[in-house]
């Protein structure tokens, strides 16, 4: 049962294929490029806050207007996850990384020279948020074919990337502005982000060859005898229908002929299994994306929880450092509270790594714990005074974000989800179902602040947004085992029995006409005699 190694041994160029998923091998060098993959995209999103002040003042733009260049960016980047998912299929996750990588960095780089905020909305907004979706979404799917049973805790561990990232960035960019100006400060994060497309280069494809040794092992045997057991049947079948047949057909009677008729089709099989196998692998292509999970119900709670958790996961730490500014705490230390968090969030993906990696635990439960965690956290912003307040907050806001970003995606892979079969276009489907609220939450919270004059009420708005997402992940498993799925069941059954119920077997027409006329013919017989 031990896996066997690819057999064409170039370096980063060729598909690694394995007897069975190898839980690590090549695996590792993929995680690795998954760490830097999240540092580079979501850990620059995350602390794309420390260039707001300076983007109101030099646009002389509002907060909600400025807001809109990330929530832009990560519209594109959700919005075009079918998109990333159908180039992956057809064209492989390492070109497509690459060129995301190009585009990112090229949408930084020209962003650092825009004179006004719409420059910033095509640039940043379009042209990275589409190099970032085609950058992360296929990173983590390939990671996942890579591992089984230590997926949870290897994606986990390898997503805290983006954690280290904001932990560094935001007091690297803070001090790099003010020597530099923040304009080449975003310019030298344009080209530090040329590093997702040599990470690129290293995600080798996979290619699980199971069945391929079952088929080769017995070839010969298994033809000869389901010939034997086939002609055999074939003669008791024709004996049962009509006693009166001679059995002239039979394999003692002619053998010639039924011998002849399996060697000039055992060459065909022998030459179509090869063929067979070598098209094996792709086959699973023909489907560049499977919309077959939109009619599973368990999914699209699942997709309706990440529309609405959505809100909560950027909002925050883009306002956090304003939030800390207006209750008086200086630049420096406003940069550390977002680094405090960024740190907490690394535990907490490793935590959650670790605790869905056990074997008895259903991991949707754990989950729904961690999101209404969550909420709490958000709810406890407002609430904060002064600088140790707000670290505190932080910290804890930090540690249950880990729990829930690092695992909402991986869990698609999950058999209460959709299952590791069809994860590459569930999670294409999933996240651009996510960038309705991708586009909506920043935007909105920064109304919400422009209005109140108050930055509380954007929390709250990412407090209610999570709420809802943990009531729709509370009904992921029911849908799944539960009420809907066996209702559903129900109905379907209902219209089997009411087809199968319709009208009766018809008999072939020579069935009964055959009996008549050999009883027509005995009859005529015994009046002759």
């Amino acid at each position: 049962s031990k896996m066997t190694v690819k057999a064409v041994k170039m370096p980063c160029t060729s598909a690694n294929v394995y007897t069975k998923v190898p839980d690590g091998g090549w695996g590792w060098t993929v995680a690795f490029a998954f760490f830097v993959v999240e540092a580079l995209t979501y850990g620059i999103i995350k602390s794309f806050g420390v260039f707001f002040n300076d983007l109101m003042e030099s646009f002389d733009e509002t907060n909600s207007r400025i807001s809109w260049i990330i929530s832009i960016c990560v519209f594109v980047q959700t919005f075009t996850a079918p998109l990333s998912t159908v180039l992956s299929n057809r064209f492989g996750h390492r070109l497509v990384v690459m060129a995301g990588g190009l585009l990112v960095s090229a949408g930084m780089v020209i962003a650092s020279f825009a004179r006004s905020v719409v420059h910033m909305y095509v640039t940043i907004g379009v042209v990275s948020g589409l190099g970032y979706c085609l950058s992360f979404l296929p990173t983590v799917t390939i990671l996942s074919q890579y591992f089984d049973k230590r997926r949870s805790l290897v994606t986990a561990v390898a997503s805290t990337g983006e954690c280290f990232a904001v932990f560094s960035f935001a007091p690297a960019i803070t001090a790099l502005k003010e020597q530099i100006g923040w304009r080449y400060s975003m310019l030298s994060v344009g080209v530090l982000q040329l590093g997702i497309t040599a990470c690129g280069s290293l995600l080798r494809p996979i290619v699980i060859r199971e069945q391929e040794e079952v088929k080769a092992q017995p070839p010969e045997e298994s033809t000869e005898t389901k010939y034997m057991l086939e002609n055999e049947q074939t003669c008791t079948s024709i004996e049962s229908i009509d006693s009166g047949v001679d059995i002239t057909t039979s394999p003692s009677n002619v053998p010639g002929k039924t011998k002849a008729e399996p060697k000039s089709e055992e060459p065909k099989q022998h030459g179509q299994n090869p063929v067979d196998n070598s098209s094996t692998p792709p086959e699973p292509k023909t489907k560049l994306l499977d919309f077959s999970v939109m009619r599973d119900y368990s999914f699209i709670c699942y997709a309706f929880f990440g529309l609405f958790a959505t809100l909560g996961f950027f909002a925050p730490s883009l306002y956090i450092i304003p939030l800390s500014r207006s209750l008086g705490i200086g630049k420096d230390h406003s940069a550390y509270i977002l680094s405090a968090m960024a740190i907490a969030e690394v535990f907490g993906r490793i935590f959650a790594g670790w605790i869905l990696n056990k074997k008895p635990i259903r991991k949707i439960y754990i989950e729904l714990i961690c999101v209404i965690l969550l909420s709490v956290a958000l709810v406890a912003f407002p609430f904060a005074s002064g600088f140790w307040g707000l670290m505190i907050c932080s910290v804890y806001f930090g540690f249950m974000l880990g729990t829930v970003a690092g695992t909402h995606i991986p869990l698609l892979a999950e058999d209460d989800v959709v299952g590791i079969e069809r994860m590459s276009s569930a999670a294409g489907v999933y996240v651009f179902i996510q960038s309705l609220a991708g586009l909506a939450g920043p935007p909105l919270a920064g109304v919400l602040v422009d209005t109140t004059k108050n930055y509380s009420s954007a929390f709250y708005s990412c407090a209610a947004g999570m709420v809802l997402g943990a009531v729709f992940l509370a009904l992921v498993r029911p849908c799944k085992t539960g009420l809907c799925h066996h209702h559903h069941q129900q109905q379907q059954q209902e219209q089997v029995e009411e087809s199968t119920a319709g009208p009766p077997p018809e008999l072939p027409d020579d069935f009964i006409d055959m009996d008549i006329g050999k009883a027509e013919n005995s009859g005529k017989g015994s009046d002759s005699v």
